[in-house]
């Protein structure tokens, strides 16, 4: 009787499973049919030569020189 159950479950499982699977792919083929292909626009030569292109340098920071450590002495009493 177990058995039964199990392949009922599995059968409802995969039944669902092919239903959404259909549904979701039949709603993707949908919406790539209503879009429009894209234009083909020819390109016009332009009169004026293209702008140059500038780039945003940062200067490099020297490093910071360090002194040596300090020598701590502790007095003792």
């Amino acid at each position: 009787m177990e058995f039964i159950g199990l392949l009922y479950l599995a059968i409802i499982f995969l039944s669902c499973f092919a239903i959404i699977a259909f549904f979701k792919l039949a709603y993707l083929g949908l919406t790539n049919l209503r879009k429009q292909p894209p234009e083909k626009h020819e390109e016009k030569k332009s009169e004026k030569p293209p702008e140059p292109v500038y780039y945003i340098v940062e200067k490099k920071r020297a490093r910071k020189t360090y002194s040596k450590p300090k020598e701590i002495i502790f007095k003792d009493k």
